[in-house]
């Protein structure tokens, strides 16, 4: 198997693996996550599929984060209530977290390898796009688990322990 058809298998078992979450997660905002990334995972699949076609490619220029972001926006009312993830969910964000970061490792190394510099830019933009993933996931599941301690680290919180000086 070269570079092309492991991410095609990657991207298909992404996309498998998301929308099963998207249907065992109770939080709207986690199950909509997760649909919103497996639609990227899709887009990833067909840029690839048109690369082993031979196909050009059009890369758009797709902003994971601000495609969350929006979720957020349009259901941040949700976020506000106390969030009890299960334990299901939040291993659900962890693996998808670890999945995310196997594909920054493996896109890469195939962007190190690529043998045109169509596919070395796609591999590039993969790492790009992955990269977002991880970070929204490894945030989801912080928040998920402890969602005072994210809420302090997110809005910069300074706690007062009682200080002297303060």
């Amino acid at each position: 198997m070269n570079a092309i058809e492991i991410a095609i298998k990657m991207e298909t078992d992404a996309i498998k693996f998301y929308n099963e979450a998207a249907e065992k997660t109770i939080h709207s905002v986690g199950k909509k996550m997760f649909l919103t990334i497996a639609e990227d995972e899709k887009r990833h699949l067909d840029m690839l599929s048109d690369i082993l076609k031979g196909l050009d490619i059009k890369m758009h220029d797709v902003s994971p984060m601000k495609n969350i972001k929006t979720i957020f926006e349009e259901l941040k009312h949700e976020m506000m209530e106390r969030v009890e993830a299960t334990r299901d969910e939040l291993e659900a964000f962890k693996i998808a977290a670890d999945m995310e970061k196997q594909g920054v490792e493996f896109y890469k190394k195939a962007a190190m390898d690529a043998q045109t510099e169509k596919e070395k830019k796609l591999f590039e933009r993969l790492v790009h796009e992955e990269k977002q993933h991880y970070a929204i996931f490894a945030n989801t599941y912080f928040f998920m688990s402890d969602t005072g301690s994210w809420f302090m680290w997110e809005e910069h919180s300074i706690v007062d322990g009682g200080t002297p000086w303060a």
